[in-house]
């Protein structure tokens, strides 16, 4: 979950609501949803809230959110932005990186506050949407540094002024990157600079490098470090904002989160043209366009358990940011630009929720004549993990999604090792729009899980005997979602002596006290070394693999002992 930092004063001068002291705030705060984390050595707050709402990523954010519950702010609010005076143009760029947006602001106050909050919203967004500069990056730069190419003016006589977003030589143009003295190829940034060594990676394989110029030279050197040049401070009263990065949706919904912060503020925001020279075609930025979603009336009585008018419907909707329109069986809904969470119109309900208020709601009783009970599956997978804790394991419980580094690279697997009869070699199911690069897919296996933990525990004493009883899934085309899902037992045993009999003596044990036979033949796993591995056969059936894991994948993880695990299909046990 996202944690800002916010300076409580400051969120009481921007909701207007001064007279709130710390224990109100915080209970205001926990009804939208977003919760207390502690205090930081300043006396700022430690806010945690849902993942998906990133216009919450400021003070300015939060304190909208707090607007709209006190009803000091009703329905969508659309920033007036004026008409452009400056361009973007979009040339010869690398093919990896090809989208650009932006926006001028104009009539900022930048105090140190202010700065703060800017600075801490551009670097949570490139950590979540942006993950990691990879798919979006931001540029923040003083206007009145730049020197725009003038072109042909306006018909009211107007200067319109041009920058170029183009692909550079590694060892091409020079600039003064910011925190340095020195004039720097890109190339030299990438080895010279800190902050140029930590995103070198992101251009590994580009032939050019992405490059802003205005008519003084280079500037900004995306995804990695703006010039010195045009550094933000609290003198700046104009700014241009510029995203890069490789999907357009996600840098116009990255800036408008920006322009909103900076419209909280009292800002002006100028709308900035973008020419894509390559393709012919203009767009103008920022994207402020609202989108419409229907959610009917029923759905909304149905899941919150309440009876609404219309103008109890209309009013909430109002309270939580939004704009409902009565149709026919609902309601059309108008979300504003910045709200990148609401993708269904359960998303709508849930915020009609929380502007009604959760703790509001009065709960009842089902009208269903049943008793509730454990499933079969699930007092299994509880056998198994009391019978794992039994055993000497330590009970985990680690997230569903990862990368296809962590599943994948780092286990010296691919989804295609050993003909997809590897455990844990098999497509996985990808999320089409993550927002972040370290959950990128549904894991196929929890072994990659368990050795994580034993790399973040290297501070802690040996032996560490780990367990899970948990969700594993890969693509498949033959179901009805597309995607095959099971429940999968997993352990490691990380000490100095850890050893093929150490693993299946506990897997032996676990199997005598299900009742089941258990028989091991030698197999070849890539994760494990060889001629020290062994399939899982239960009653005949192979269903998972133990062994001792290889060398390479226990460096990789920084581990420093010997480590012997296995993982098999739950439903194996019954």
């Amino acid at each position: 979950m996202p944690v800002v930092d916010v300076d409580p004063d400051e969120l009481r001068r921007l909701t207007g609501h001064r007279n709130k002291d710390d224990d109100e705030l915080r209970q205001d705060l926990f009804g939208l949803g977003i919760e207390y984390e502690g205090e930081t050595e300043d006396g700022d707050f430690k806010l945690e809230f849902e993942a998906d709402r990133l216009d919450r990523l400021s003070v300015e954010g939060i304190a909208r959110s707090l607007r709209y519950h006190y009803g000091d702010d009703r329905g969508v609010h659309v920033p007036d932005t004026n008409r452009p005076e400056w361009t973007i143009t979009v040339e010869d760029v690398p093919e990896d990186r090809p989208y650009v947006t932006g926006a001028v602001i104009r009539g900022v106050d930048l105090d140190e506050d202010a700065l703060d909050s800017l600075i801490q919203l551009q670097e949570k967004l490139h950590a979540t949407m942006g993950r990691k500069r990879a798919k979006g990056a931001i540029g923040i730069h003083d206007l009145a540094m730049l020197k725009g190419e003038a072109v042909d003016p306006d018909s009211d006589g107007t200067t319109a002024r041009a920058i170029t977003y183009t692909g550079i030589e590694p060892d091409g143009d020079t600039f003064v990157p910011l925190d340095d003295d020195a004039e720097r190829t890109p190339a030299d940034v990438l080895t010279e600079h800190p902050t140029g060594e930590t995103y070198a990676d992101l251009l590994d394989d580009y032939e050019t490098y992405p490059a802003i110029y205005d008519d003084i030279g280079l500037f900004s050197f995306p995804p990695v470090i703006n010039g010195r040049r045009t550094e933000v401070t609290t003198d700046s009263r104009e700014l241009f904002v510029e995203l890069t990065g490789t999907d357009q949706w996600t840098l116009d919904r990255m800036c408008a989160i920006i322009c909103y912060a900076l419209d909280a503020r009292g800002a002006t925001i100028e709308d900035v043209t973008v020419e894509y020279a390559d393709e012919g075609r203009e767009l103008h930025r920022p994207d402020f366009a609202v989108r419409t979603k229907h959610v009917t009336h029923d759905r909304i009585e149905t899941l919150l358990g309440v009876d609404f008018t219309t103008d109890d419907v209309v009013d909430l909707a109002e309270r939580s940011g939004l704009d409902a329109t009565p149709v026919d069986d609902g309601y059309d809904v108008e979300i504003p630009p910045y709200r990148v969470d609401v993708l269904h119109p359960v998303d709508i309900v849930d915020d009609l929720g929380r502007a009604y208020g959760f703790n509001d709601l009065e709960p009842r009783y089902p009208e269903v004549n049943t008793i509730g009970g454990r499933t079969e599956s699930s007092r299994l997978e509880r056998a198994a993990r009391q019978t794992l804790v039994g055993l000497g394991f330590e009970d985990l419980l680690n997230f569903n999604m990862t990368s296809e580094a962590e599943n994948f690279d780092r286990m010296r697997l691919s989804p295609e090792s050993s003909g997809d009869t590897a455990v844990g070699a098999a497509e996985p199911a990808t999320i089409s729009e993550p927002y972040s690069e370290d959950f990128t897919i549904l894991r196929t296996w929890a072994l990659p899980s368990l050795v994580t933990v034993l790399e973040n525990n290297t501070h802690h004493s040996y032996p560490q005997d780990l367990a899970e009883v948990g969700f594993a899934a890969h693509a498949d085309g033959d179901t009805d979602t597309g995607v095959a899902e099971r429940r999968t037992v997993a352990a490691v045993l990380a000490r100095h002596d850890a050893s093929y009999e150490d693993a299946k003596a506990r897997l032996q044990a676990l199997c005598d006290e299900f009742h089941v036979d258990l028989s091991t033949p030698p197999t070849d796993h890539p994760s494990f070394i060889d001629g020290r591995a062994a399939t899982v056969e239960i009653d005949g059936e192979p269903v998972g693999v133990v062994g001792e894991l290889h060398p390479a994948v226990i460096v990789d993880h920084d581990v420093e002992v010997p480590v012997a695990g296995f993982e098999f299909e739950l439903d194996a046990l019954r």
